[in-house]
């Protein structure tokens, strides 16, 4: 009787394990992740794909003041983290319409050539289907590089620009060592939900809260889907993209009223991984880089906040929000 005892026991045990491996598992399009709003899809037909874009178009909830934004979410990211912004935005009058990147969160993870051109002519041809003729473009991460090449591209379309501690900032190229897609793949491969953690611990926040976690569960829960390896794919491609297209020599050229929200505390560098901890220091200062940025464009406003790190809208809200709103 022992015996079998322990061999339920053990049964159950093993159940729970696989249970809670599955609960921990996400699709790689996110189907079980719920979105703050109703997502949509955008038919995309590149490279003899079809394909699709997610993004929710939300509506005002007050009067109406006939403008739009458009967000553009990080490279570790998707629509699902702007909840707050959208809602202080729509609560002021305006139309938000947040597009799932292809390649990320809802989108299709599609085995292409990934370029910010490619991507701002894709929100271009979504905002033309929408109606939409100019819109604020408010861009976090590698959202800012995104953000910043469609400025670039359609100034007539860009009522402003606003980027959230940007990536693209530095020329990554010029000190990260080089390395091939198949390399970054390999590295992909390797995460886990632990290994998330710890990075957006070390690099994006100043200090670590369980608000946090969700986060990580959605980017390490990918981790555990048999289709894992398709997302890893597709994120050394998008790392490639960001690796070898700079905007830094270009924000000289725009012509659009732009506004830098720079948390100061933020120390990311795109291939981090890459350098010695010396190294390391002499990158990412985000203190001085937004002082710098903002020197190279015409007629640019900064707000800098302290004891903040890589994503403001999330580790200080509020106050994130009052300047965001108030530089409307």
């Amino acid at each position: 009787m022992k015996r079998y005892f322990l061999l339920f026991a053990f049964s159950l045990f093993v159940l729970s394990h696989v249970q809670a491996q599955k609960i921990d598992t996400l699709s790689i399009t996110l189907d079980n992740v719920k979105y703050p709003y109703p997502v949509k899809y955008f038919p995309i037909h590149t490279e003899g794909q079809d394909i699709k874009m997610a993004y929710m178009d939300v509506a005002p909830t007050i009067t109406a003041n006939g403008k739009t934004a458009i967000l553009f979410h990080g490279k570790n990211f998707g629509g699902y983290y702007w909840g707050n912004v959208i809602k202080a935005l729509t609560s002021i009058g305006y139309r938000v319409i947040v597009p799932d990147q292809i390649g990320f969160g809802k989108s299709s993870k599609a085995f292409i050539h990934y370029s910010f051109h490619q991507m701002a002519a894709w929100n271009k041809k979504l905002l033309d289907t929408l109606g939409v003729q100019k819109t604020v473009v408010l861009g976090h991460s590698m959202g800012g590089m995104l953000a910043t090449r469609f400025a670039l591209m359609y100034p007539e379309t860009t009522e402003k620009l606003l980027l959230e501690n940007p990536i693209g900032l530095e020329d990554y190229k010029t000190f990260i060592p080089y390395i091939t897609t198949v390399q970054q793949y390999q590295t992909e491969l390797k995460t886990t939900a632990e290994s998330v953690r710890k990075y957006y611990q070390g690099s994006y926040f100043t200090y670590w809260k369980p608000e946090y976690e969700y986060l990580v569960s959605i980017a390490g829960g990918v981790t555990n889907s048999a289709d894992y390896p398709r997302w890893a794919k597709v994120a050394a491609l998008t790392y490639t993209m960001i690796y070898e297209q700079p905007v830094v020599y270009e924000f000289q050229n725009l012509k659009v009223p732009t506004v830098l929200f720079i948390g100061k505390e933020d120390k990311t560098i795109v291939g981090k991984g890459l350098l010695t901890p010396d190294q390391q220091a002499l990158h990412g200062q985000y203190k001085f880089l937004g002082k710098q940025t903002a020197a190279k464009i015409i007629g640019a406003k900064i707000i800098e906040f302290d004891a903040c790190g890589h994503i403001p809208h999330i580790e200080i809200p509020t106050e994130f929000l009052v300047a965001l709103t108030g530089s409307l």
